[in-house]
């Protein structure tokens, strides 16, 4: 018979529960989380599809294993799982060479409905979008967990397993290398004249 507590478990518990074998946790623990794990992959990815794809390999990961987790070590299972798909993200990365995220730029390009404001809005999000997705590794991982994802500069530091001021040096690189991008490509320089 289901739990009917399943839904209102915490995260860790549902975790117990899944060391247990326990399918309904494990369902729960996926429709809770798979937007929030989406977003980060997307984020480092820049590609539909493979994020799409890390993130049901990193839940077929956690099923398959799930002492990976460890109660005892006091990581929230957010936490855990964000190192989890962002290392795996990395990995996919560094595998495949970086990725160029070009999907949002062509799909603004072919959509000519949209009103001249809205468009240069999307060309913008597009040019800001290839900006981060040129950025090392390390520093979009960053600014994915902190600025997208809202988790604190500790819970990102975890979740890259280095100290908050490296952290925090990570992200000051990466502001400066997106400023750099922008003003290569001539987008800062149209912004000041506007």
């Amino acid at each position: 018979m289901a739990n009917p507590r399943t839904s209102e478990d915490s995260d860790e518990s549902l975790m117990i529960r899944i060391q247990e074998g326990d399918h309904q946790a494990f369902a729960v623990l996926v429709e809770r989380h798979t937007d929030r794990f989406y977003a980060a992959a997307y984020r480092m990815l820049g590609h539909t599809g493979d994020a799409e794809d890390m993130v049901q390999d990193a839940f077929l990961k956690l099923w398959d294993n799930p002492f990976l987790w460890k109660e005892n070590q006091g990581a929230k299972f957010t936490t855990w799982f964000y190192r989890v798909v962002t290392n795996m993200s990395i990995d996919l990365i560094r595998k495949r060479g970086k990725a160029v995220a070009s999907d949002m730029m062509e799909l603004h390009e072919d959509d000519r409905d949209l009103q001249d404001q809205q468009y240069q809005d999307a060309q913008e999000q597009a040019q800001l979008e290839s900006a981060i997705q040129a950025l090392p590794d390390k520093q979009r991982a960053a600014l994915n967990l902190c600025f997208y994802e809202g988790l604190s500069n500790k819970d990102a530091a975890d979740v890259l397993g280095v100290q908050v001021k490296a952290l925090e040096s990570l992200l000051m690189r990466a502001k400066a290398g997106i400023r750099d991008y922008l003003t290569r490509e001539g987008i800062l320089e149209e912004r000041e004249r506007a």
